[in-house]
């Protein structure tokens, strides 16, 4: 099955973690939590806002993981934060935190592979997999590296660029799935611009899954409730589920005896 993350802006609105909800309700398979920082230099304008939208609500990363730990959540919970907020009070701290909320999963987009060490040897002593992400322009040394040390699977970012909504999934996309599939057995996550059904279909076709953010965020900003988002991300859930369908009984089955 192929697997589905949709994200959430920690803290975007008062009743943020209903969003968590509403998308396990709807199927996801684990749930990306962003939280709020005030330079996110991999982030385009729609996460952006969002993070601005939760700082101006006066939420921390301690407010947010203490919403966190009042629920049970039945899926995997991950985290994406920039390493100012995992150094401020260390990566054995602040990873442990992690897993007391029930976290398990961890993404710092600006931690070179080179500078893992003290964030990947916290991580694994906090019982909270730390997962890397691999680039269209990540050569080819490097990216044994990444998909030999990261845990759970590799984000694939589909194009160099700021994440945001965009019309059609990059081509790089597919290019940097089969190159990590090449060389590793690790599953592939698509992420940076994966937008709507049909965008996450081509994703996943590509890969082993998604990550949709943006496009979700945009949704809340203008107003959507949980309630509204729980119907997008089972709408992405039919898409990714109806790939498996096409696999297990495909339009034009070969006829025994039939070579032409």
């Amino acid at each position: 099955m192929k697997t589905l993350i949709p994200y959430v802006t920690g803290g975007i609105t008062a009743d943020w973690t209903d969003y968590l909800l509403a998308y396990q309700a709807a199927g996801a398979d684990m749930i990306e939590i962003g939280l709020p920082f005030s330079d996110p230099m991999l982030d385009g304008p729609t996460i952006q806002q969002a993070s601005d939208r939760a700082l101006s609500r006066g939420v921390s990363v301690a407010s947010l993981l203490a919403d966190i730990s009042e629920i049970k959540f039945d899926v995997p919970l991950i985290v994406m934060t920039y390493a100012n907020l995992v150094m401020r009070s260390g990566p054995a701290d602040f990873c442990r935190r992690l897993a007391a909320a029930g976290i398990t999963g961890l993404i710092v987009p600006d931690l070179p592979v080179d500078e893992l060490g003290a964030v990947e040897e916290a991580a694994a002593a906090a019982g909270v997999d730390l997962i890397l992400l691999a680039a269209p322009v990540t050569p080819d040394d490097r990216l044994a590296e990444i998909v030999a040390r990261t845990r759970r699977f590799v984000y694939a970012v589909s194009l160099m660029g700021t994440t945001g909504e965009r019309a059609t999934l990059a081509e790089s996309a597919v290019t940097l799935a089969d190159r990590i599939k090449a060389v590793s057995d690790v599953p592939v996550m698509i992420g940076f611009g994966v937008s709507g059904p049909e965008q996450a279909a081509e994703a996943g076709r590509a890969g082993d899954g998604v990550v949709v953010a943006s496009a979700l965020m945009r949704r809340v900003l203008d107003g959507a409730t949980p309630d509204d988002l729980r119907h997008e991300v089972a709408a992405l859930r039919r898409e990714l589920d109806a790939l498996e369908d096409h696999a297990d009984h495909p339009a034009h089955p070969e006829i025994p005896g039939d070579r032409r």
